[in-house]
């Protein structure tokens, strides 16, 4: 096909390329394409058929189940050009004019490309809105993908595989699916404003309550009551698990909390779905046979192993003014009754401000002052120090909490070497656990249930039981563990999954990071340049 060399053009030409007024998005790699190929078509066959062509096509329009828009690949200029080559052909059977097979085969290529760069790295640089994003991503060779799918007659299967694997965005996908059948079927009901509501109350608000838990489907047929404003059983129970799927206190009442969850529209949701299918989009597709899950929004530490969650627990994740980044690490060694050295900003922040007012606060707490941050630096008594004129800038002391049941690191630390000194360890403060929202660290991650993490990251060493654990814990030295297989660490930011119940679990935005998510896909959402 000539007209194919002119349209691909030289390698690294200036400025965009369009296609029917697409701009190609792939001019830049096309003619790479199309060389490796020497210029042969991709997807004219002689009998024009177009098979791979049409498939491709149905296929595109399914990646909308991603949250991506097919518009953005060209889809209504190929259907247009599709129309065109069978019009010509039925109308004046003969050859269809050169230039709108090779407009034909610039916009598959580009669109099969640019999805499926999409699919494979996302259409937001995460590293453009979110500045604590250091997890790898994935690396594709789309051309590769594009003439496997070619070669087999499977360009859908092809793009298919560029999806990520993972259980989780599968399982998003679906959410996305079933959310905008709410969202095309009206959604729910607006929940009437006014007091908290709890099992035996007799209100007319109680009729939207459950109007909205039925179409949410946490309120099955089965446990409908005869009076529709009674606030029965059956509807405690269908609000537990309303609250359960949103990370609240599963308390069975409709108080603030509840009442600010329930107002969030079917519409609002299904954004939420799918910015967090474009987060799974980011990340690796190796996380590692065995490794360890932070949910930073959902305040939960999880093990899994060959893709099945062997172990869970509550966590305590930094709070808004000290965020937990997202990052991934490898955890090597963990420190059996450690002890705590103060970065430097929280003796600014939080000691200097403490001691100054309560003179026995180290005391207490059991931290020793040195004269600075020196290997060797002296000791230094604390009543020595006229803690009321310290100002914090000029603060060099380092303060050190030995081993001990008041050490903030707690009973064990685990450690994964990173440069943001962030690391899961135990907590004295084992109440904070039981509150709902626990964004309440310096951003360190505090685990609910430290013996068992440590059980499982040692059960390579049989010698490491759970008593000598607790023994170690208990210690008032310091005991660093190494593993014999380092276990990957992925802290990641996860506002809407798919449980494990096959229900779509939503949680708050506590970082309020999805806003910026949202302004960045909905400037993709028009379509393409033209």
């Amino acid at each position: 096909m000539a007209v194919l060399e002119t349209r691909v053009g030289p390698e690294g030409s200036d400025g965009p390329t369009f296609c029917r007024s697409d701009r190609l998005c792939g001019s830049e790699v096309l003619p790479a394409f199309y060389q490796g190929r020497q210029l042969r078509p991709a997807w004219i066959d002689e009998g024009l058929t177009l098979s791979d062509a049409k498939a491709f096509i149905d296929a595109l329009r399914l990646v909308s189940a991603d949250g991506l828009n097919p518009e953005n690949y060209h889809l209504s200029t190929l259907e247009s050009v599709l129309s065109e080559i069978r019009a010509a052909r039925a109308e004046t059977p003969g050859p269809v004019p050169p230039e709108t097979l090779a407009d034909l085969e610039m916009l598959l290529t580009d669109a099969f490309l640019l999805c499926g760069s999409h699919l494979v790295h996302g259409q937001v640089n995460p590293e453009t809105i979110e500045s604590e994003w250091f997890i790898k991503g994935r690396v594709e060779d789309l051309a590769a993908a594009l003439e496997k799918g070619l070669e087999t007659n499977d360009v859908p299967a092809a793009l298919d595989s560029l999806r990520p694997a993972h259980a989780v965005y599968r399982g998003l996908m679906r959410a996305f699916d079933e959310y905008r059948a709410l969202v095309r079927d009206g959604g729910w009901p607006a929940f009437p404003a006014g007091p908290k509501l709890s099992k035996g109350d007799r209100d007319p608000r109680v009729v939207s309550l459950r109007e909205i838990l039925t179409v949410m489907g946490d309120l099955p047929a089965a446990d409908m009551s005869g009076d529709p404003m009674l606030f029965d059983e059956g509807l405690e129970r269908a609000l537990k698990a309303f609250q359960f799927r949103h990370g609240l206190e599963p308390d069975g009442v409709a108080g603030t909390g509840t009442a600010s969850a329930l107002a969030v529209t079917a519409s609002d949701r299904l954004t939420q779905i799918r910015a967090n299918l474009e987060r799974w989009r980011w990340i690796t597709q190796d996380l590692g046979e065995r490794h360890i899950i932070v949910n930073v929004a959902d305040y939960r530490v999880a093990v899994v192993e060959s893709g099945r969650e062997v172990l869970s627990m509550p966590a305590i994740v930094g709070s808004a003014y000290r965020r937990t980044p997202d990052f991934s690490g490898r955890m090597s060694y963990l420190e059996f009754s450690p002890s705590w050295t103060v970065p430097p900003k929280l003796a600014r922040e939080d000691i200097l401000p403490r001691v100054q007012s309560d003179p026995l606060y180290l005391r207490k707490k059991g931290i020793r002052v040195f004269e600075d941050w020196t290997d060797d630096a002296r000791e230094i008594d604390p009543a020595d120090i006229d803690w009321p004129r310290m100002g914090a800038e000029a603060l060099n002391y380092k303060f050190r909490q030995d081993p001990g049941p008041q050490n903030s690191l707690g009973r064990v630390k685990f450690m994964f070497p990173n440069k943001f000194d962030v690391y899961l360890h135990d907590t004295p403060d084992r109440g904070l656990f039981r509150r709902a929202v626990r964004d309440l660290s310096s951003g360190c991650i505090r685990v609910e249930k430290p013996v068992e993490l440590a059980e499982y990251l040692l059960r390579d060493d049989p010698s490491w039981t759970r008593e000598r654990i607790v023994d170690a814990m208990g210690g008032r030295e310091t005991e660093v563990v190494t593993f014999k297989e380092a276990v990957s660490v992925h802290i990641i930011y996860w506002t809407a999954w798919l449980g494990e119940d096959g229900r779509v679990h939503f949680r708050q935005d506590v970082y309020l990071r999805d806003a910026a998510l949202y302004r960045a896909l909905d400037e993709l959402a028009a379509g393409p340049a033209g």
